[in-house]
């Protein structure tokens, strides 16, 4: 689960670049993206959650999204600016509730 606390005033243009370059790119690579969810309370902060067939394919599933030219080239000079703080909290998805199939 993500929370992105952007700068204020970015989120529309955020989400626009994350909506068609990095959720395909995500979903290329073969992780699903849930979200984005979009603060009531706050217009520069939004949720989403990424998932992963298994813990075990997660760390080379992300190597290959962050290593890659799209990242590299591209969206990372792009959004990481636009972003004030971010927090990552690993969980679990018991009940099968994100499906790869």
């Amino acid at each position: 689960m993500r929370t992105y606390k952007l700068k204020p005033g970015t989120r529309p243009q955020f989400l626009e670049v994350f909506r068609t370059r990095s959720v395909p790119a995500h979903d290329a690579i073969g992780m699903k993206i849930l979200g984005p969810f979009l603060s009531i309370e706050d217009p520069d902060t939004f949720f989403f959650m990424r998932g992963f067939p298994d813990l075990a394919s997660r760390e080379p599933m992300k190597a290959q999204f962050y290593e890659g030219e799209l990242w590299k080239n591209e969206l990372e000079n792009l959004l990481m600016p636009m972003i004030e703080k971010y927090d990552v909290v690993l969980v679990d998805d018991p009940d099968g509730l994100v499906r790869f199939n």
